[in-house]
């Protein structure tokens, strides 16, 4: 959870916060609802306000229903509270692979009606991105980035996670993402290096992670655990070449900084639209699902905010300099890792999850 809220205070503090009602006025709220409502949760910042641009204005003038826009995030907890207390008081939501495939584990979420998304929609939209329980809301990438004043064109580069760990062809300062809260962490990149194909990767061998993070361990200056560490970085020149959120980079990238992203071997993560089990507008909820996963509607919210439509469709409508800065732009795709949340959230005979098991690992590792 904490990628998905470190991202989420980077959206809030791209611009100011949208002024509508808080989580707890949702509560508050509950008994005036009524047929014609619906409670979405939207996010903050530049986010927030790309939901409402490309989603919510013209849901309302095509449904006539009106939407309450939520920035404030609902976490797993919340959601089931909601559920077990059958007091549902916010009619869509998002969450990260892991929250949300616990939740449906948990039988807390409506099965999506994909009976009324028209077929090519459907059929547009990435498999890996069509759940039961949820569709993907947006994808984002973990990437390689380098510095081009210490990795000018004229100079190799590095292109593999192989690369990125030979540190004798390579030479430079790296920093990784902090494995601190498992489902997260330079996991699939340790495999990738130590030379496991991309196909191969799940289930992972936690053991062989390891052994290749020992490889790379001493030439890590910082193992880093927020977008504005990795940014800040990046900005004043600290690091070389690092493994970073692609958001930060292209953010940086827009501001002049002398940074590449490096779209090969990118790690792709998602979070996915779900709807409450038993909450008063659920029908309501199911249309908007439909409609935030067209692909006009996709397309127009990616060029408000630069992420990646779950909807193939939407490239067709989006201008090529703006597709190429999106990570699941076709050509990119094609050299690509999708994480499986099911396997970070498959639960062994000790009953702990792999993401479990990759924290505590970490937690020993790191201070040795």
């Amino acid at each position: 959870m904490s990628f998905w809220i470190n991202r989420r205070r980077f959206m809030q503090a791209t611009s100011s916060a949208i002024a509508v009602g808080a989580l707890s006025s949702v509560v508050r709220a509950a008994s005036a609802k009524s047929s014609g409502e619906l409670r979405v949760t939207v996010g903050g910042g530049d986010v927030g306000k790309a939901t409402i641009e490309a989603y919510v204005k013209p849901f309302e003038a095509e449904t006539g229903i009106k939407v309450t826009p939520i920035t404030d995030d609902a976490n797993m907890g919340q959601i089931e509270l909601m559920v077990k207390s059958n007091n549902v008081t916010l009619d869509v939501g998002y969450q990260p692979q892991g929250a949300a495939l616990t939740l449906a584990r948990k039988d807390l979420l409506e099965k999506i009606d994909y009976s009324i998304h028209k077929k090519e929609e459907l059929d547009g939209i990435f498999e890996f991105a069509k759940q039961p329980f949820g569709i993907a809301s947006l994808i984002y990438s973990f990437n390689m980035v380098y510095n081009t004043d210490a990795f000018p064109a004229s100079k190799p580069r590095p292109m593999t996670w192989t690369d990125f760990w030979d540190v004798e062809k390579f030479p430079g300062i790296r920093t990784m993402v902090s494995g601190q809260s498992g489902s997260e962490g330079p996991w699939e990149e340790a495999l990738l290096a130590d030379g496991v194909p991309a196909d191969q990767l799940y289930p992972m061998d936690i053991d062989r992670i390891f052994t290749s993070l020992d490889k790379i361990k001493p030439h890590v200056r910082k193992w880093w655990g927020s977008g504005s560490e990795i940014q800040q970085m990046l900005h004043d020149k600290a690091v070389d070449v690092a493994q970073s959120y692609d958001g930060r980079a292209l953010r940086l990238i827009d501001q002049g900084a002398p940074v590449e992203i490096n779209r090969n071997q990118a790690k792709l993560q998602w979070d996915y639209w779900l709807i409450p089990k038993a909450g008063p507008n659920v029908q309501n909820a199911q249309k908007w699902i439909e409609f935030v996963t067209r692909a006009d509607r996709q397309a127009a919210f990616s060029q408000l905010f630069p992420e990646g439509p779950t909807n193939r469709n939407a490239f067709k409508l989006i201008p090529d300099e703006v597709a190429r800065k999106l990570p699941t732009h076709p050509e990119y795709m094609k050299r690509s890792i999708s994480m499986s949340g099911e396997w970070y959230n498959a639960i062994g005979r000790d009953g702990l999850t792999n993401t479990d098991l990759l924290t505590q690992r970490w937690n020993e590792w790191v201070l040795q």
